[in-house]
């Protein structure tokens, strides 16, 4: 992953617009040099996490950091207004994928590959506890990232009321959930809210979905892989908008 050390290189990085994915500062630094780099990350909606000095030396790979650490963004973050806007003049109904606390960079990667094949308008990430768009991410979306929109929000459950207002239906994906994910429609305007790997989604998340629905498995897995059912519920929704606007046949003539 590319890193940017010392306070002179992340601060021209900011000036500059640099796409960054996050900004670590070691606790206990103090200083106006220090609070004009925090001020510049978040004006530009980059996060900030403090960390123990002996975590930076790790991350930084050697001490000489100046207790100032930026990890440099494989893409650019999106607008979540504009991820909501409507893409197709032809008036699609909106497909996005909400991502409640995905932390494996190959599971991002992988999601990001699948949703943008689904003709997916983009990916709504938590600022916290959740993978970044690193240098892995992109090579793991297999260049996908470079094209499809990734939003990354403060707070994910008021991202979903904000797609409620605008007229999106949440389904979130549940092992535990009765319905299955081919019992709902998702002709309509829809936000697919998948959990994180091994903890699923959120109790607030949760109860901000419209639906919950499950994939029905045999044998003793009843859990798929994050990206696995992202996949499966991405193109429930693609066969179900396929049956809605049937390809015309042609004639024999034609």
């Amino acid at each position: 992953m590319n890193r940017l050390t010392g306070i002179h290189a992340v601060r021209e990085a900011l000036e500059a617009n640099r796409p960054l994915d996050s900004l670590i500062i070691a606790k206990g630094s103090h200083g106006n040099r220090i609070e004009e780099l925090v001020r510049l990350a978040r004006n530009q909606n980059v996060p900030v996490r403090f960390e123990e000095r002996i975590q930076l030396d790790r991350t930084a790979g050697t001490r000489e950091h100046q207790g100032v650490v930026a990890y440099v963004a494989a893409s650019p973050v999106a607008s979540f207004e504009d991820l909501l806007k409507p893409r197709d003049a032809q008036g699609a109904a909106g497909l996005v994928v909400l991502l409640d606390g995905v932390e494996d960079p190959q599971n991002l990667g992988a999601i990001v590959r699948t949703a943008l094949a689904a003709g997916a308008q983009g990916v709504v990430i938590p600022e916290r506890r959740a993978a970044g768009l690193t240098d892995t991410v992109a090579r793991a979306s297999a260049g996908a990232l470079a094209h499809l929109p990734v939003a990354r929000v403060k707070n994910l459950v008021r991202a979903m009321e904000e797609m409620k207002e605008a007229g999106y239906w949440l389904v979130g994906l549940d092992e535990r959930a009765e319905q299955r994910h081919t019992e709902v429609d998702f002709k309509v305007p829809v936000g697919i809210v998948l959990g994180g790997e091994g903890k699923g989604l959120h109790a607030l998340t949760r109860e901000r979905c419209d639906f919950l629905v499950s994939i029905p498995t045999t044998g003793p897995v009843r859990a798929l892989n994050v990206s696995v059912a992202a996949g499966v519920v991405l193109f429930e929704a693609v066969r179900q908008r396929g049956q809605a606007n049937p390809p015309r046949k042609l004639a024999p003539s034609e």
